[in-house]
Parts: C-alpha cells; sequence; structure tokens
C-alpha cells in the first residue's frame, strides 16, 4: 500500500498524472509477456496492472479475452502470476503493482493463501471485477487485515447512495470505468466522465484513474485533464498483436508506450 501512496504524493509534488498499463500475465507467451514487463519499466510507466488469466472475463472485450484465452492454453495461472510480480520486483522496488481480475481463480486458491503469497510476492493492491460491495466481507477483511488494498471500481451507472457505500472504505485509488461496456469496444467522452469524477472527488480524497476507452495517447490526455491518471489495456495488446513476431516488436511496444507517457 505505501508504495501507491508514494507514486501518487510524487506525481501530485510534480504536478503529474499517472499512467498505468494492464497486461494479462503470460500473454502473448509467458517469456514475452517478461520482456513487455520490462519495457513497461524501460518506459517510466508510473503503475503496473497484472490481469490474472480467466476463462469468462465478463467486462472485457475481445481483445482482452483473447489475451486471456491465450495465457490460459499456455496453463499460465495465478502461481506464474506471482512469479512474474516477484520478477519484476528484482528490477524495480518501487512501482506499484496491482493483480486484476475475477474472483473464481482466487476462491479456487483460497482468500487467505492469496492475500498472503501476493504480500509476499509484493503486489500493493487488487481489482476484482466480479466481487460487489455486497459480498466481499470476507475477502475485505482479510486484504484490509495485511493492509492490502481492495482497490474499488466505480461505473458511470453507479448512482450517489451506492457511491457513497463504495467509497466508505475505499483504499489506495479509485478506478473509474469510464465508458458504459466491456473493454476495447469505443472510446470514453470527456463529456460524460467530467462530472462524474468530480462527484466523487467531492466525496474521497482518494486519487481517481480512469480505465476503459482509452484507446490513443490523445485518449489519455483528455481523461488526464479531468482525472488523476489513466490506465490502458486493450490497445497495448492491440499494439503486441501487431509486432509481436517482428524483431523489433519490442522497441515498437517501448516506444507505443511513450508516447502515453
Amino acid at each position: 500500500m505505501i508504495r501507491i501512496k508514494n507514486k501518487f504524493h510524487e506525481l501530485k509534488q510534480k504536478k503529474q498524472k499517472a499512467f498505468g498499463v494492464f497486461l494479462t500475465a503470460g500473454y502473448p507467451s509467458l517469456e514475452y509477456s517478461k520482456e513487455i514487463f520490462k519495457k513497461i519499466l524501460d518506459a517510466k510507466v508510473d503503475f503496473i496492472e497484472i490481469g490474472l488469466p480467466f476463462s469468462d472475463p465478463m467486462a472485457d472485450g475481445p481483445l482482452i479475452q483473447h489475451s486471456s484465452q491465450i495465457a490460459i492454453q499456455q496453463n499460465i495461472a495465478i502461481p506464474e502470476c506471482f512469479k512474474i510480480v516477484e520478477e519484476i520486483r528484482k528490477i524495480n522496488a518501487d512501482i506499484p503493482i496491482i493483480l486484476m481480475g475475477y474472483y473464481n481463480p482466487i476462491h479456487y486458491f483460497g482468500n487467505s493463501n492469496f492475500i498472503k503469497k501476493a504480500v509476499s510476492s509484493g503486489v500493493d493492491g487488487l481489482i476484482i471485477v466480479d466481487l460487489p460491495m455486497e459480498e466481499d466481507d470476507e475477502f475485505y477483511n482479510l486484504s484490509y487485515e495485511n493492509d492490502l488494498p481492495l482497490i474499488r471500481l466505480v461505473t458511470p451507472t453507479t448512482d450517489e447512495a451506492r457511491l457513497k457505500k463504495i467509497l466508505k472504505n475505499a483504499r489506495g485509488f479509485i478506478y473509474y470505468v469510464a465508458i458504459t461496456g466491456i473493454t476495447g469496444t469505443k472510446s470514453a467522452l470527456v463529456s460524460d466522465v467530467k462530472n462524474k469524477i468530480k462527484v466523487i472527488k467531492n466525496i474521497t480524497n482518494l486519487p481517481v484513474i480512469s480505465g476503459f476507452g482509452i484507446k490513443n495517447a490523445m485518449d489519455a490526455k483528455k481523461m488526464s485533464l479531468i482525472s488523476d491518471g489513466v490506465v490502458i489495456g486493450s490497445s497495448l495488446v492491440e499494439k503486441i498483436d501487431a509486432v509481436y513476431k517482428k524483431k523489433s516488436g519490442l522497441t515498437e511496444i517501448f516506444k507505443f508506450l511513450k508516447s502515453f507517457k
């Protein structure tokens, strides 16, 4: 948790916004994904979200669904995700690392085992897309006891009454889902997001990060004007698809990330 606090404090002092990157662990292969994470570090990204592969990622569009399917076909599961975190930690001790995924694999792994392993591996926060606030008491309490923030999602359809309940025990930062729908299908509109983020910021002092619908550097720039930062995912997967087999692929991925940064 301290890494998340430190990063946002540092960015605030510099009057900068956060740039986060999501990538499914083990996509397009375990070794190549490790190389991409190194390029992410080289590009001075502010935080990393590592996706836990899952067979039914209901909030994700075709690109991230495909990346999850490819990872599963290569037998990438939670233990491999932790190994990736541990390898990143050997290179960089400070960058916040968040695991993002769905609850079924975590439940199968065991809540307590998962949280303890996450902490020992160097994870700083968790985003569980399909674990609603009304049903997460056991998991939330375990994560709180271990100082591992369960980062809350807020959507365009979240009304103010529910928003206040969500934000009451929120920690780390708030992930604002900037579109109604799945990832990678349409660009987020500043006009739709601006007022909602104002409402969120009237209730909490936590940073608000916009995700979903950030397709290019211009989208990122516009969204960073009204939020504390952005995170991209589908656009990176699309870029990887385009350059994976090229010898210069990793260089192109680096340049792509720097264009956002």
